[in-house]
C-alpha cells in the first residue's frame, strides 16, 4: 500500500487533535473529490514500517486523541491487510486512543463482508466510520466531519451489536 499523508496534528478530520493517514488507492471516482490525485494507488509514498513507527509515535503524545484514516480509500480491498494490520498495532499500544475512518463503502456492506477479505475485521477494530460516497448534489459545508448529506458517521460497536447503523452522537464530545 502506498499513502499520500501523514498529519501528525490534525484537527479536521474527527474531533480533537488526531494522526491522520491518507492512504492512496480508490476507485469511487466521486466527482470534486477533495483529493483525486490519491485514487492512484501508486501515488505517494510506500507505508513502511518506518511509516508505522512515525504513526506511533505521533499518537503516543497525550494531547492526540485518536487516528483518522482516509483516502484514496482505507477500505478498498487492495488497502484492507496493511490497514488492518496498523490499526491492530494502534489498538495494542494505544487502547485509549480513538480510531476514525472515512469510506466511500456502506457500513452495510463492510459488516456483511462484501467488501474485501479483510472489510469485516476491518470494521471491528473501529471506534467511528464515515460512511458512503461524497455526493455532489448533497454537499453541504454545514455538516460537521463529512462533505454531503447522504454521508453518515457511525458508531461501530454498537451498531455491530444490533446489526444497524447507530449514529454517532455529536453532542456527546468532550
Amino acid at each position: 500500500m502506498n499513502y499520500a499523508d501523514i498529519r501528525p496534528i490534525d484537527v479536521a478530520n474527527g474531533p480533537g487533535i488526531r494522526v491522520s493517514v491518507f492512504v492512496s488507492g480508490c476507485t469511487h471516482a466521486c466527482p470534486e473529490c477533495f483529493n483525486p490525485e490519491a485514487w492512484d494507488f501508486e501515488y505517494g509514498n510506500p507505508f513502511t514500517q518506518e511509516s508505522v513507527d512515525t504513526v506511533l509515535e505521533a499518537l503516543g503524545k497525550s494531547y492526540v486523541k485518536g487516528l483518522s484514516l482516509l483516502g484514496g480509500e482505507p477500505c478498498h480491498p487492495r488497502n484492507q491487510g496493511t490497514v488492518l494490520d496498523l490499526v491492530r498495532r494502534v489498538r495494542e499500544r494505544f487502547p485509549e486512543k480513538d480510531i476514525w475512518c472515512y469510506t466511500g463503502y456502506l457500513f452495510e456492506d463492510l459488516a456483511a463482508g462484501k467488501v474485501g477479505e479483510h472489510g469485516r475485521a476491518l470494521l471491528e477494530q473501529l471506534d467511528v466510520l464515515v460512511d458512503g460516497p461524497f455526493v455532489i448534489a448533497l454537499k453541504n459545508l454545514g455538516l460537521r466531519f463529512r462533505g454531503s448529506s447522504n454521508q453518515r458517521i457511525i458508531e461501530v460497536r454498537p451498531s455491530l451489536e444490533r446489526g444497524e447503523p447507530v449514529l454517532w452522537d455529536e453532542t456527546s464530545v468532550e
